[in-house]
């Protein structure tokens, strides 16, 4: 890519965090106009990078040059939810300006603060409908705009600003269906330089290449994540069929360097005895004893050689296999019968005031979805005992575990094993070892301590502490589960929950996650109340405030 096309030039970055942590090391990376889709591991410095991007962060060692404005759409921002929403956008002394200059006040300070933005209104009404949020008054205050519509509003006031660079951070992460729609087509129409970390496969799809930091480097695939995926199945494939070959050869140039010892040691004693034989003298005997050595060390060092480049290559095939590792894991005792009775709503009212009425019966998987504020998690946890009822009845007929947004049902203090060993107190400390293997914790990870994990890391230990729990869970509830996952975090769990055979309850947004379940049933929870909607996740209608 050439300078002039160049936004973002990354060259040799190092990068340490205060306790000594390196994140990069040498890293080299530019980035032109498109939109590019910052994909990887959680911990592998996505965030870092773009913090480093927007001058957030100071590097260690190496450069970080942007041409032009940047702005950035955080994942986390704590605001005044006192300040009006024309302050949120950053047109309040434009508009204070504009209003005054209109009533008659002609002072230059007013001019000044207009500029050229005649037109500032106009133009935030046309972003704020593109962003489907016409029905907010610029008055209003940010406290009585719901979470969603709040992040949408900070993407619309920078898109008012027009960056050169408009940097993305998770940005659809707790979005209902229809705000993510909205950002969707808002990425989509931008024609500047756009870097979005995301773990959200629908909008990976609207992006021009995928940057996928690993190992130090940065691989880069032009076209949308399905292309990228399907590029790397195949470069794994290959890789996988090298680093056989090359195990293959290594075995293969162990056997020969051990025939070639028994070989030599043989020669070796067949001349002793010819010399012996012969009656040679000791001065030729010794010559030819010397010669055969020095013949035998060039046979025996040749066949090293040979093992040691075949170790070589051996060690360049494994590394170019990526270490994703699916969870597989066999839940026999979670097994519900068909028609068996599982979950019975009757009549249930929710403290927001939604109801539900609803039966559920043997291994239904079911899909829950709706608009933020209508009451998803507030179901769940009610079904779940931790809320009461408004009024009617949640039954659950066979044994259940929850799995809440905040992973916060494990032990900090304790390590994984001991934390599912709580849980399942009559599995053998070796069954419980065994099984924490199947979930990605082998060697000594087991006795890694909870608050010491990756955010990856702490789900997995706690989707493996409610999988393996006793008695066996055969209702299994999971609240908006691929939140803050990456997308290898993603494929485990969807690996794992193949492997459950009980009934399957689960809120979220992420569609495409919801379509690898092989669901038996849509829900959706709007404008009060559950029903059943269109297979594979149709819009279920308005977002609702809160």
């Amino acid at each position: 890519m050439s300078t002039g096309t160049t936004h973002v030039s990354v060259q040799r970055l190092v990068f340490d965090w205060p306790d000594g942590t390196r994140v990069f090391d040498g890293l080299d990376l530019a980035i032109g106009p498109g939109r590019t889709g910052l994909i990887g591991l959680n911990g592998s410095g996505k965030s870092t990078l773009l913090r480093l991007i927007a001058g957030e962060l100071t590097p260690t060692a190496g450069t970080v040059r942007v041409a032009g404005e940047v702005g950035v759409l955080a994942q986390s921002v704590t605001l005044d939810t006192t300040q009006p929403v024309d302050r949120l956008l950053g047109i309040a002394e434009a508009r204070a300006a504009l209003h005054a200059i209109e009533a008659g006040d002609a002072s230059e300070a007013h001019f000044a603060a207009v500029g050229d933005d005649w037109d500032v209104e106009g133009r935030t009404r046309a972003v704020l409908d593109q962003l489907g949020l016409s029905h907010i008054g610029l008055d209003t205050t940010v406290g009585r705009v719901s979470g969603g519509e709040t992040v949408l509003l900070r993407l619309a006031a920078l898109l008012l600003r027009r960056p050169d660079v408009l940097l993305l951070d998770e940005p659809t992460n707790n979005l209902d269906l229809r705000a993510r729609e909205r950002l969707y087509a808002a990425v989509a129409a931008w024609r500047g330089v756009l870097v979005v970390v995301s773990h959200d496969r629908e909008l990976l799809e609207r992006v021009d290449q995928i940057a996928d930091p690993r190992e130090g480097r940065v691989v880069r695939f032009g076209g949308p994540l399905s292309a990228y995926q399907e590029a790397l199945a195949v470069e794994q494939e290959a890789a996988v069929r090298t680093a056989r070959s090359a195990e293959a050869d290594v075995r293969r140039q162990k056997r020969d360097l051990v025939e070639a010892h028994d070989k030599l040691a043989g020669r070796a004693r067949a001349g002793r005895r010819a010399a012996e034989t012969a009656g040679l003298p000791k001065i030729v005997a010794g010559a030819r004893k010397r010669a055969a050595e020095v013949s035998a060390g060039k046979h025996r060092i040749l066949h090293e050689e040979r093992l040691a480049e075949a170790r070589e290559r051996l060690t360049e095939a494994e590394a170019a296999v990526r270490d994703d590792d699916e969870i597989r894991v066999d839940l026999p005792h979670t097994a519900v019968p068909n028609r068996r009775q599982v979950l019975t709503l009757r009549k249930l009212a929710l403290r927001n005031g939604a109801t539900a009425h609803l039966q559920v019966l043997g291994p239904e998987r079911i899909g829950l979805i709706g608009p933020n504020g209508a009451g998803k998690t507030t179901l769940l946890n009610t079904i779940a005992g931790r809320l009461a009822p408004a009024s009617g009845e949640a039954e659950v007929h066979v044994p259940l575990r929850y799995l809440p947004q905040r992973l916060d049902i494990l032990d900090g203090g304790l390590s994984i094993a001991r934390n599912v060993a709580a849980l399942a107190p009559t599995a053998h400390p070796q069954r419980v070892r065994a099984q924490l293997a199947r979930f990605l914790f082998r060697k000594e990870l087991p006795d890694q301590r909870v608050d010491t994990l990756s955010g990856g890391e702490r789900f997995r230990a706690t989707l493996a502490a409610l999988m393996l729990a006793e008695p066996a869970p055969q209702l299994l509830l999971l609240d908006e589960p691929t939140n803050n996952l990456d997308l290898a975090s993603v494929r485990q769990l969807t690996s794992a929950l193949a492997s459950y055979r009980g009934a399957l309850l689960v809120a979220s947004h992420d569609l495409p996650f919801l379509r690898e379940l092989g669901l038996t049933r849509w829900l959706a929870l709007t404008e009060g109340e559950v029903t059943e909607t269109a297979p594979g996740g149709a819009d279920p209608g308005p977002a609702e405030a809160g």
